[in-house]
């Protein structure tokens, strides 16, 4: 009854806490390729690559569910892998829509026809192929009308998040914002459309005010999850164990992990 989680490095390690917080009887396998991180910077081409690569490494662990813990996965990849690449009896879900149910304040899976919402102005700060690929605009058109998208492209801090420099982060962080308010001045909602930056959500929040509201991914996608499994209980995998798998060096990333989620979390070699 496994279930597959992946990133390109440590930052869905932020999903990872939450859905095993949510969801404590179903084993997850993280899979974080961090010998070819930060997505980010890469072309689509190359995403789905990688992306389609690691799922594929999930599914020897038992794992036909896989949650794209990586938004630039999800908006890069994500749409041409369940189009064209997805075998029957699997699934790749990404981060995306449980954020944007949230924005637009409908329930699980509501699929009706996009409506007007009360947020008109958004801030999107993502990675620089998140942005580029407009997936957050295309699923936020298929749900709400009028609403106002300001995206910025967040150079330089997943890398600084990853080698644990949060000093750097957060004057990265603050950089951004300021680059944002000067196309948005007011903006009403902020997602942080990358799954490192909930690990710097105090500084959006004091970069951007306390009158904004701030979006952050995991607690979102854990309770989605929730309702998706309860609604397709077969989509449980057969695998049994829960792991951590990675592409980099298991004893500099273990390490890192741990720092992250101030617990003793042990990688091994994929």
């Amino acid at each position: 009854m496994a279930v597959g989680v992946f990133d390109s490095g440590l930052g869905g390690l932020t999903v990872y806490d939450a859905l095993t917080r949510r969801l404590p009887d179903v084993p997850f396998v993280y899979f974080g390729d961090n010998a070819h991180a930060p997505y980010g910077v890469r072309d689509a081409d190359d995403i789905f690559k990688l992306t389609t690569a690691a799922v594929e490494r999930l599914w020897e662990e038992g794992c036909d569910l896989v949650i794209l813990a990586c938004n630039t996965a999800s908006a890069a990849a994500l749409r041409r892998m369940q189009e064209s690449w997805l075998p029957p009896g699997k699934r790749v879900l990404g981060v995306f829509v449980p954020l944007i149910e949230a924005l637009t304040e409908r329930d699980w899976g509501d699929n009706s026809p996009p409506r007007e919402v009360a947020v008109k102005h958004v801030a999107l700060f993502a990675t620089p192929a998140t942005v580029a690929s407009r997936a957050f605009q295309r699923e936020l058109a298929f749900r709400a009308i009028g609403v106002d998208v300001e995206a910025q492209a967040c150079g330089g801090v997943v890398d600084a998040i990853e080698e644990g420099d949060m000093i750097l982060a957060e004057a990265l962080v603050r950089s951004h914002v300021d680059a944002l308010k000067r196309k948005m001045p007011t903006p009403e909602a902020a997602v942080l459309g990358c799954t490192h930056y909930p690990l710097m959500e105090d500084v959006f929040q004091d970069a951007l005010g306390a009158e904004v509201s701030v979006y952050s991914q995991a607690s979102l996608v854990a309770e989605s999850l929730a309702h998706y499994l309860g609604r397709h209980p077969q989509m449980k995998g057969k695998g049994e164990a829960a792991k951590f798998l990675t592409t980099g060096d298991p004893r500099r990333v273990s390490d890192r992990a741990t720092q992250f989620l101030r617990r003793k979390i042990t990688f091994e070699a994929a």
